[in-house]
């Protein structure tokens, strides 16, 4: 695809995606706050190393074998207004490509309109029908977040993603994302209500948004097979802070009511990933470097 009738990317690609060249812009690639927990997200990777290496343990820090399973691409939508193409449908294909092509786990967002659900949906049933550059043994899926729509409307979703899905998730702090205020009608769900989903869908459920202390119990009462520690990358309003401080914090602890542990927010090197995993992740989630790539029709790799 001609990169001059693709759109104009919103991003000022800086030699370091850090936060500092994006503030606030939303829609957009930006984030809430005038992008502070963007900011953070990236920074605390760092810190923490410095932390590990006071405690002598850098060097086993570094050693951490990182293998393509370790990561997967984050659930994003959006690409007209927050990423700069012209068209929704041109970004969700060669996005999960891109992934499936480097060995990386796949995830697919939710939005509005229903369109960009349906559209990862169909990039997932293409990867299934052209292949990728690995020998595939199986089919392909991917792990799908959905909004926390009222009861209806989410067993509607999940109807539609169950058939490509590995795993199936309820983005619950969702209806704090900025832009989707005014939008769709989002709601805080229950433990109650995130149990009967579980028990009537039988899926590998992963709890997305974990971040303050309210969600951390949450995940003693409903106990899913996957927690994942985000932010939105920053891009939602809520407490301020970095997921890499909260994962390092509460990561004991999560693990005695999960199976794994994922998260993203500012991880961009190998030895973020492996500072990710020291600190008790299973799997890193990666959004911005990764749209870029995309965008640019260049391969997916961390250095």
């Amino acid at each position: 695809m001609d990169i001059n009738t693709k759109g104009e990317l919103k991003c000022h690609r800086c030699p370091v995606c850090d936060g500092f060249g994006c503030p606030g812009e939303m829609p957009g690639l930006g984030g809430v706050f005038e992008s502070k927990n963007f900011q953070l997200n990236c920074a605390a990777w760092s810190k923490l190393r410095m932390d590990a290496e006071q405690k002598g343990q850098l060097e086993t820090l570094k050693q951490i074998e990182v293998t393509p399973d370790k990561i997967r691409c984050g659930p994003v939508t959006g690409a007209v207004e927050n990423i700069g193409f012209s068209h929704e449908r041109d970004f969700y294909y060669p996005y999960l490509k891109n992934a499936a092509e480097a060995g990386y786990g796949l995830c697919v967002g939710d939005g509005c309109p229903d369109e960009k659900l349906h559209y990862g949906i169909d990039a997932v049933k293409a990867l299934n029908q052209t292949g990728n550059s690995t020998t595939q043994k199986a089919p392909v899926k991917a792990a799908f977040f959905l909004k926390p729509y009222p009861t209806e409307r989410l067993e509607e979703r999940v109807e539609w993603v169950k058939p490509y899905a590995e795993y199936i998730g309820i983005d619950i702090d969702s209806y704090n994302i900025v832009t989707m205020r005014n939008l769709v009608n989002l709601e805080k769900k229950t433990a109650a209500q995130l149990n009967a989903f579980r028990a009537k869908f039988k899926v590998s459920f992963v709890i997305k948004g974990v971040f303050t202390d309210d969600d951390i119990e949450l995940i003693r009462q409903v106990k899913p097979e996957v927690v994942y520690i985000s932010n939105h990358g920053g891009r939602v309003e809520t407490r301020i802070g970095s997921t890499a401080d909260f994962l390092a914090t509460h990561a004991p602890e999560l693990k005695k009511y999960c199976t794994q542990i994922w998260v993203d927010g500012g991880i961009r090197t190998l030895l973020d990933v492996q500072t990710a995993l020291y600190y008790g992740a299973d799997k890193v989630i990666i959004a911005r470097p990764f749209i870029r790539a995309t965008f640019d029709e260049e391969k997916l790799q961390l250095v």
